[in-house]
């Protein structure tokens, strides 16, 4: 006798139902779980390391070589901050995607206007073609410093690299995101030699971690900092990221996902916070000197490097700088694809969308524009921009409409909301610094 079909249930709100697995037989977690905690671990974690990427991108070793050769450690708490932040914020966008099972531009549109959703999209898309000109940018310095090539001719290699690496997304997400967590091994090897072999100071370092400032271009590069490090593209991505990832059939199923997920957050964002911390360390080391304080190129940094530190550390530099731009450049492409579709429901090919929003990029390389400077003025831009996607991720994770029984706590929405309380401020005095 033929058995009855596996029917999928429903659970959660009507915003956010989201289909379970099947009620009859044993689940796919449960089918992970049977062979073995080790393994349904290291299966579960990826989404957060292609998140983490953008956590170390181009942008983060202009902004971070800049702020140790002017100031030293003092800007290690930002650093710090802005990866605590980070786990946070990037929790609670993967939290959102598994229990409504749609990601974040997509709720945002389900519970807003179509002005409103428009409007969303049109700034998301400027943020990304910041995110894209700090990433490009970063590659290209990268095959320059390591081959030579002249840098608009490295931006286009760039792009052939960000098409293979997309590529992978069409064999399966596990690829992308293998693919994804070896370059960001590449890049942490790099740097934790460059830590072994110039021996930041540790009095510095801890001293560093107290919060405090020095004026108005510390303040600048500390927004650039939180700008460079809690990026608004991959607060977007990260929910898509977890979206039919894997099915669940109760809620005890789906909190076993998230915990898992917290764990894929702390430890890639811990990573990435590690590789930021000791790039600001290193170079507070070796160039926060009267002759190397207002050290400004990414090319200068890595002949310094050479000078001071040995032929190796500069190529462990160049190398973790051409993972940085490669991987992140891929990570910004799926994001931009992700945010899309998911505000006004429009796709377009992957691969033509890189093609298109290579073009800004290649201009800045074109016109010859100091690629260091454009680095650490798109991630100020790119600060400007978190509160976009920060307070829509906060106020709907906060909805019991939309989380159900996933809603954030009091602690939790009081943290979120200071995080986007703290980014909005910073941004509005740095604007009165500025101009005012």
């Amino acid at each position: 006798m033929t058995p009855p079909p596996r029917v999928p249930v429903l659970e959660g709100s009507e915003a956010g139902a989201v289909a379970l697995g099947p009620v009859d037989g044993p689940s796919a977690l449960e089918e992970l779980l049977a062979k073995g905690r080790l393994r349904a671990t290291l299966t579960m974690l990826g989404p957060a390391f292609v998140a983490s990427v953008a956590y170390v991108d181009p942008g983060n070793f202009a902004t971070n070589i800049q702020g140790g050769a002017k100031f030293g450690y003092l800007l290690l708490w930002v650093v710090l901050a802005a990866n605590l932040m980070a786990m946070l914020i990037q929790y609670l966008s993967a939290k959102l995607g598994v229990v409504t099972g749609r990601n974040l531009p997509e709720n945002v549109r389900d519970h807003s206007s179509r002005a409103v959703t428009w409007a969303m999209w049109v700034q998301a898309e400027v943020m990304a073609m910041s995110t894209d000109i700090a990433e490009f940018l970063g590659a290209a310095i990268g095959l320059n410093l390591l081959f030579g090539v002249p840098l608009l001719p490295a931006g286009l290699i760039t792009g052939v690299i960000a098409f293979v690496i997309l590529g992978l997304q069409s064999r399966g997400f596990r690829r992308f995101e293998m693919a994804i967590t070896a370059l960001l091994g590449i890049i942490l090897l790099g740097f934790i030699y460059e830590t072994l072999r110039i021996g930041p100071s540790t009095h510095g370092s801890l001293k560093g971690l107290i919060p405090g400032l020095d004026g108005t271009s510390s303040l600048y590069l500390a927004v650039g900092i939180i700008g460079a490090t809690v990026m608004p593209h991959v607060i977007y991505l990260h929910s898509a990221l977890m979206t039919g990832r894997m099915a669940v059939r109760d809620e005890a199923e789906r909190r076993h996902v998230l915990r898992f997920e917290r764990l894929d957050v702390i430890v890639a964002l811990g990573i990435a916070g590690i590789v930021n911390m000791a790039m600001l360390a290193v170079a507070a080391k070796l160039f926060h000197t009267p002759a190397l304080s207002g050290l400004t190129s990414i090319s200068e940094a890595h002949a310094q490097f050479g000078h001071l530190a040995g032929g190796a550390a500069a190529l462990a530099f160049a190398v973790a700088l051409l993972c940085s731009g490669a991987s992140s450049s891929s990570v910004g492409t799926y994001a931009g694809q992700v945010v899309m579709a998911g505000f006004i429901n429009v796709r377009i090919p992957i691969l033509v969308r890189r093609a298109v929003t290579m073009l800004p990029a290649l201009a800045v390389l074109a016109a010859g524009v100091n690629p260091t400077s454009a680095l650490v003025l798109s991630q100020v831009v790119l600060s400007f921009g978190i509160p976009f996607a920060l307070v829509p991720l906060v106020i709907l994770t906060s909805r019991p409409a939309v989380m159900g029984a996933h809603v954030n706590r009091g602690m939790t929405r009081l943290l979120a909301w200071a995080c986007a309380v703290l980014i909005s401020g910073l941004n509005v005095f740095l604007i009165v610094q500025q101009f005012g």
